[in-house]
């Protein structure tokens, strides 16, 4: 099943379905050294599903792979003037975009820019930030450092005439200074889940005044996604009882950060797309919180869901569990059971 880059973008589910899979520890020369595995996209159809997701022991960690982005449209009509609300930290701002031959679209996840591309319009695109790598952006100049942070230099020596961002990266008072030099910023911001991809399409689409092209990129997304669900969905084990207990931890090693995700995250809505047990929605954790050891051992997950970055900001998987000894306590530690994503 070939799924686009938004959609795997968007939920990740591909890129951490070797979670189910039977993928054997080395198969894949994996960045994290020869106790990892690596998962590339590929097709779902040819995965061989393990029978009891329980046994897998060790680390993985789960990769997209090369995401092309095809186009819905290598026509792209748009229409401006168009004044659309940008969603302001402080509140909807109405923006009168006149002209968007020149676009930025800036974000942590590099969603945007692949929204702008998919939407046709990948030939206005003239700069990127740090996380944007599909095929064909690879000579734009990044505009962002390691740390997300936007160079006002960089986006001011490219003349854009539009940034569309989503507040992720900044700083804020960056952005701000940008609109003040004359371009025009607007924010698109989504609520988490398995429905942003779709609703970040008819958003991006509509700051071009290209509604119909938006709703039909949406429309595709969304199908795609749907049938990845549907394909883990009958793959995966049914009973509850036989269900993997997952949360989603935020490291940042160097600070001393674990924060747990819980509702309203976005999370939630991936684990379920896994076929897992959301640990987090069933204890009424909400938001993005700082972890305690008892809230971890009394949750006990079968499997911890970490980002590649932050696995490594604290030495790898054994390290972790050695440098906070409640996660060694959870079926998921005992196991070195955590899958790490890009």
């Amino acid at each position: 099943m070939k799924i686009s880059a938004l959609a795997s973008r968007g939920v990740i589910l591909l890129a951490l379905s070797l979670v189910l899979s039977g993928c054997q520890p080395g198969s894949y020369a994996a960045p994290g050294g020869p106790a990892s595995s690596v998962a590339d996209r590929g097709s779902l159809a040819d995965i061989d599903w393990l029978d009891n997701p329980r046994e897998w022991v060790g680390p993985s960690t789960a990769l997209l792979g090369e995401l092309t982005i095809e186009p819905i449209t290598r026509a792209p009509a748009v229409n401006l003037p168009v004044t659309i609300r940008s969603n302001e930290l402080s509140g909807e701002l109405d923006v009168t975009l006149e002209q968007a031959d020149r676009v930025l679209a800036l974000d942590m996840s590099g969603s945007l820019a692949a929204t702008v591309w998919a939407l046709g319009l990948g030939d206005r695109l003239v700069g990127r930030d740090i996380s944007t790598n599909f095929p064909g952006v690879e000579n734009l100049p990044v505009v962002t450092g390691s740390g997300h942070a936007i160079s006002p230099e960089s986006v001011l020596e490219l003349r854009p005439d539009v940034l569309i961002t989503d507040g992720t990266i900044g700083p804020l008072d960056v952005v701000l200074q940008l609109r003040e030099a004359g371009i025009a910023v607007v924010f698109v911001r989504e609520e988490p889940g398995l429905d942003a991809p779709g609703n970040m399409a008819r958003a991006v689409s509509a700051i071009f005044g290209m509604p119909d092209t938006g709703e039909a990129l949406a429309d595709r997304i969304e199908s795609e996604l749907q049938g990845v669900l549907a394909t883990i969905a009958s793959s995966v084990p049914s009973a509850r009882e036989d269900k993997l207990r997952m949360v989603f931890l935020y490291i940042r090693g160097a600070n001393g950060i674990y924060y747990l995700f819980g509702q309203e995250s976005g999370a939630g809505d991936l684990i379920q797309g896994l076929g897992g047990i959301d640990i987090a929605t069933e204890t009424g954790w909400t938001g993005l919180r700082p972890m305690t050891d008892e809230a971890l051992i009394a949750a006990n997950p079968d499997l911890i869901l970490v980002m590649s970055d932050g696995l490594a900001s604290v030495g790898g998987a054994q390290e972790l569990v050695s440098l906070k000894p409640a996660i060694g306590l959870t079926n998921a530690g005992r196991n070195l059971r955590f899958v790490d994503m890009d």
